[in-house]
């Protein structure tokens, strides 16, 4: 049985960056007792919370219940745990929460990527762990100052699939709060459907010097390519037992298209010097083809591009 306080759930942020930060401050809203780990911001929002400015909800100001620089530093164990830290390489996820985590605390993996959840449940198979997929445009401006610029819908379900009251109150929370939050039962379909637009966008985003999405949409040739490869994916997805709508490249699209230019995650990542997402959001995507014994030559190569500019920018 999940025990989660309806009136004023506890919920604890670990990477309170851009996308943490907003969606935490959406539950604070809401009237969640939200607390956050904070790094490389801790000093600025520890004095002043975060300053967030959003083009839905105007300027306001988020307070957390707490601000901490490590999970271990948190005080209680959170019905709520969201972990919103970019997937990177190497890093042990479990090793990184563990000290917040509670018998009753549901996990929520507020990340990008393919396969992201079993290394979670296997080192919590006693917790609950929802995963959670975010569409939306934020960034970080400034120490504790947050842009919210587009979108916002959140989609939700337990891991692997199935009905649970746990998601339905998160997402309850985050509807009350002013972000539509969608609750699925097979929430890795889910998955599938957002990497195709990202197992594309997002590695060819870094090419040529960083491209928004206009430019990779910018002619027949550009276009062509893009749904070579965001058919690709959906082989793969398919493969995977995770068949996808027929018009689902095509949605995309013209999604995208009604968007203006836009840069992705990866593309901010790279012009910053930051370390990217590669392996959740394409590495793993080819994987599944090889596993599944899919061709899928447009996925493989811009896997292989993006992993020769990463490994030349790591080496500078």
């Amino acid at each position: 049985m999940i025990n989660i306080n309806a009136n004023a759930p506890s919920v604890l942020v670990v990477g309170a960056g851009a996308v943490g930060a907003f969606y935490g401050s959406v539950l604070a809203r809401a009237g969640a007792q939200v607390s956050v780990v904070c790094r490389s911001d801790f000093a600025a929002v520890a004095r002043d919370g975060y300053s967030i400015s959003s083009f839905q909800f105007g300027d306001y100001d988020f307070r957390p219940a707490q601000v901490v620089r490590s999970v271990a530093d948190h005080k209680g164990a959170p019905d709520y745990l969201i972990l919103a830290t970019k997937m990177l390489e190497g890093e042990d996820r479990a090793k990184l929460i563990r000290p917040a985590v509670g018998p009753k605390t549901v996990i929520v993996l507020l990340q990008n990527g393919i396969d992201i959840e079993p290394e979670i449940v296997s080192a919590f198979p006693e917790n609950e762990v929802l995963s959670c997929l975010a569409f939306v445009g934020v960034s970080r401006i400034a120490a504790g100052r947050i842009s919210h610029q587009l979108f916002g819908r959140l989609v939700l379900g337990k891991y692997p699939s199935g009905p649970s009251a746990a998601a339905q109150h998160l997402g309850k929370r985050w509807e009350v709060g002013g972000v539509a939050c969608e609750v699925v039962e097979n929430i890795v379909t889910a998955r599938w459907q957002k990497a195709v637009w990202n197992a594309t966008f997002n590695p060819l985003s870094v090419f040529g010097g960083t491209l928004d999405t206009t430019q990779m949409l910018g002619s027949r040739i550009a276009e062509d390519f893009v749904r070579v490869s965001m058919r690709e994916t959906c082989t793969v997805a398919a493969a995977c037992g995770h068949r996808l709508p027929a018009e689902a490249v095509d949605t995309h699209i013209a999604d995208t298209r009604a968007m203006p230019p836009y840069k992705t995650s990866m593309a901010l990542d790279f012009e910053a010097g930051r370390p990217m997402e590669v392996e959740a959001i394409i590495g793993n995507v080819v994987r599944a083809g090889r596993r599944a014994g899919v061709a899928i030559p447009t996925l493989e190569t811009i896997y292989a591009i993006t992993k020769m500019i990463e490994q030349k920018f790591q080496c500078l």
